[in-house]
């Protein structure tokens, strides 16, 4: 389904922000990438999502290479990024203009139906929560038909009851439409609750540390013994990956870095 094949980035000034990335995502399966700061997560979502080119590697949705933004691809930024003078409808059709009007429309009623906000249809931007106005950025994306959606830390600026009821969103869609997700975070919760598999990476420069198999049914349980296993095991490949560059006086501070 998505495939990155030797993936590296180097910047203008030198900086090697990612080396060799190695990933198979699977139709329908949901990876989250999970890492410290300075490890690329951040910037492997913006080379997939075709908003910058590496400087190696490839990436391909299908076989076909991903080299600018790719229909079959959608993104959900870490902010809303909603434009304010817009109705909630308007937002979400922002990317579907060219469609006919009764399509576009349809698509939209949909979306809005799907993530539980279509009686805010014309409200605007400043009058939803932040629950609210995250629910509209997916709304807009999965509007757009991808296959593939992608999410660099969507909620993370949200409380804990908040972020539940998003991840309940997101699974809906996820089942009923077949989508393929790939979620940053940096929540070892959020990414075990949602996640099939959990990718953890390491920095200076980025690069896979280890690939963690979620094998648990749906819905999970948080308190739930196998939810608080696959965290202990997760928490211990973080540590391994973060290790290397800690000084001995800072070995108490390691397993909260992230």
């Amino acid at each position: 389904m998505l495939t990155i094949e030797r993936l590296s980035k180097t910047y203008s000034d030198g900086k090697r922000a990612l080396s060799d990335i190695e990933l198979d995502v699977r139709r329908g399966e949901i990876v989250a990438i999970v890492g410290g700061s300075g490890c690329g997560k951040t910037t492997l979502m913006r080379l997939v999502a075709g908003l910058d080119r590496p400087s190696a590697g490839t990436i391909a949705i299908d076989g076909e290479p991903v080299v600018d933004p790719h229909p079959k691809i959608g993104v959900v930024f870490q902010e809303p990024r909603l434009l304010p003078w817009l109705t909630v409808a308007q937002n979400v059709a922002f990317g579907l203009l060219r469609r006919p009007a009764g399509e576009r429309d349809g698509a939209v009623a949909d979306a809005l139906e799907r993530v539980g906000l279509a009686e805010h249809a014309d409200r605007l931007p400043r009058d939803l929560s932040g629950g609210q106005q995250q629910r509209v950025a997916i709304a807009r994306a999965f509007a757009a038909g991808p296959e593939v959606l992608l999410l660099d830390e969507p909620f993370s600026a949200l409380d804990a009851f908040t972020r539940a009821d998003l991840h309940g969103h997101l699974l809906a869609l996820w089942k009923a439409a077949g989508l393929t997700i790939v979620i940053v975070t940096h929540d070892v919760a959020e990414a075990v609750m949602l996640a099939d598999r959990v990718v953890v990476m390491r920095p200076d420069p980025g690069r896979v540390h280890d690939e963690i198999e979620v094998l648990l049914a749906r819905p999970r349980e948080r308190t739930s013994p196998g939810v608080e296993a696959v965290s202990r095991t997760l928490y211990a490949a973080l540590d391994e990956a973060r290790r290397p560059a800690a000084r001995e006086t800072d070995q108490e501070a390691v397993g909260l870095w992230w």
